[in-house]
């Protein structure tokens, strides 16, 4: 065994066994554990073939496994020392090895980072705006390093509320990113955690679905109150240069460089828990501009009256998502890993909550649901029993399916590197390991005509406080 290449892959072949010796180790980092839950997976795979009698796919040869590993688990190719030491060793457990040095590798939390921003739509700014969501941004990414678990991870977007560029606080970014859209918020909210489509419900009643526009109200409740802190600070000055001369001078400019890079990023208040219909309301279940308080569509029913003036409101709504909705928000997680690894999700789309009874297959479900439970949301050691899996092995299947059910179990189809799957493994190819080269950190430097300004005085972390 050369000892030169994959990290301390050599060593884990004797380190190991022997891990948390004294203790039981978490499901997360027990190697038996995580071999158990990927046969039970596969168990179930293989039960669905029976049940539809087709022929279970072979399982891939190393160089096809070797590059699907590396393009799902940390974005990239390998590089050709990587690939050459892996396609050489002979081992029996070489792929569970590969899988243990990808999922521990900064390559990891670099290509989970990604996979999130989009899922939350996460940029550095946005056009019409001068501000910079840049802590919001390291803060997602310092959360995939951490490997903070899904359910913590939605909790605090959720229930955010303090200062855009305190690191304890800047998961604020995920309100503040939509700012002036608090129902637009609320309505991805509920596709990205949920699986629960209620965008037209903004408007009017769901013609496809079960909510209401008063249902939708009701849980956009629970946000209502989304103004920024501090901004007593900014009223006096804005008073003064806000008119037609002064909103040339360099006054403005800066006054307008503090509020959106700075005390605009903030986010005051816990949500009121009550909010005014629109006047355009058109049911006979409420008035327009009725005052109502905050109530959840379905799940454990959580209620704040309008009549409440201690807020509150968030921390309720991320309460309820994580803990209070049954097995749908688990299953929406789970279902998002699966497509994730395996290309495609159990139940298609995968914004779309599908209960698990009334899938073609929902003995695999119920297990990848358990599996996230008893893994505490831990999505890297969920990913990786689904890595661990001969499902995840299998040769793709060039084939239509020819059974109702879909082909769900085909293993990973072939398809498109993503952009930035196409750019790490160019770096790769031109340079080596992308994850050595230097990255770009938080810049908290204050800005004017794009050169930084009071260097070694104020930083807008600090003017934020």
């Amino acid at each position: 065994m050369k000892p030169r290449i994959f990290g301390s892959l050599a060593c884990w072949l004797v380190v190991l066994p022997f891990a948390h010796a004294a203790d039981k180790p978490s499901p997360a980092d027990d190697p038996a554990f995580i071999a158990k839950a990927a046969r039970a997976i596969d168990a179930n795979v293989a039960a669905w073939y029976r049940k539809e009698k087709l022929t279970v796919p072979a399982v891939t040869d190393d160089a096809t496994f070797l590059r699907r590993a590396f393009l799902v688990g940390i974005g990239r190719i390998p590089t050709a020392e990587e690939a050459r030491f892996f396609l050489e060793i002979d081992e029996a457990n070489k792929r569970v090895q590969l899988i243990d040095y990808l999922m521990k590798s900064p390559g990891y939390a670099s290509n989970m980072a990604n996979w999130v921003y989009d899922l939350l739509r996460v940029t550095d700014d946005k056009p019409g705006f001068n501000g910079t969501f840049e802590p919001y941004r390291y803060w997602v990414r310092t959360a995939m390093e951490n490997n903070m678990p899904w359910n913590e991870f939605s909790y605090a977007l959720l229930a955010a509320n303090g200062d855009g560029w305190d690191p304890e606080t800047a998961a604020v970014g995920y309100y503040t990113r939509d700012r002036g859209m608090p129902l637009d918020n609320l309505a991805n909210s509920m596709r990205v955690f949920l699986g629960s489509r209620m965008e037209c419900a903004q408007c009017h009643d769901d013609p496809f679905g079960t909510t209401e526009r008063h249902d939708f109200f009701e849980l956009a409740a629970f946000t209502e109150g989304q103004a920024g802190m501090k901004q007593n600070l900014m009223k006096d000055l804005w008073d003064e240069i806000n008119d037609g001369e002064k909103r040339r001078s360099v006054d403005y400019d800066v006054a307008q460089i503090m509020w959106d890079r700075v005390y605009g990023l903030s986010l005051g208040g816990t949500g009121e828990g009550k909010i005014k219909l629109p006047e355009d309301y058109q049911y006979k279940d409420g008035q327009p501009g009725q005052l109502i308080g905050a109530k959840t569509p379905f799940g454990k029913g959580v209620r704040i009256s309008e009549k409440n003036d201690k807020g509150g409101g968030r921390p309720q709504l991320a309460e309820w998502v994580t803990t209070k909705t049954g097995e749908q928000f688990a299953s929406v997680a789970a279902n998002r890993m699966w497509k994730r690894v395996m290309g495609r999700g159990v139940y298609e789309p995968v914004d779309e909550y599908k209960p698990t009874k009334e899938l073609h297959h929902p003995e695999l479900m119920a297990t990848l649901v358990s599996l996230m439970g008893e893994l505490n949301y831990d999505l890297r050691a969920f990913q990786k029993v689904l890595l661990n899996t001969k499902t995840f092995q299998f040769v793709p299947n060039p084939e239509p399916a020819k059974v109702a059910t879909g082909d769900d179990f085909h293993g990973r189809q072939l398809s498109r590197l993503s952009a930035e799957q196409l750019w790490d493994s160019l770096i790769t190819l031109a340079s080596g390991d992308p994850d050595k080269k230097p990255r770009r950190s938080l810049d908290d430097r204050i800005y004017l005509g794009r050169k930084p300004v009071l260097v070694g005085k104020k930083t807008r972390t600090q003017v934020s406080k």
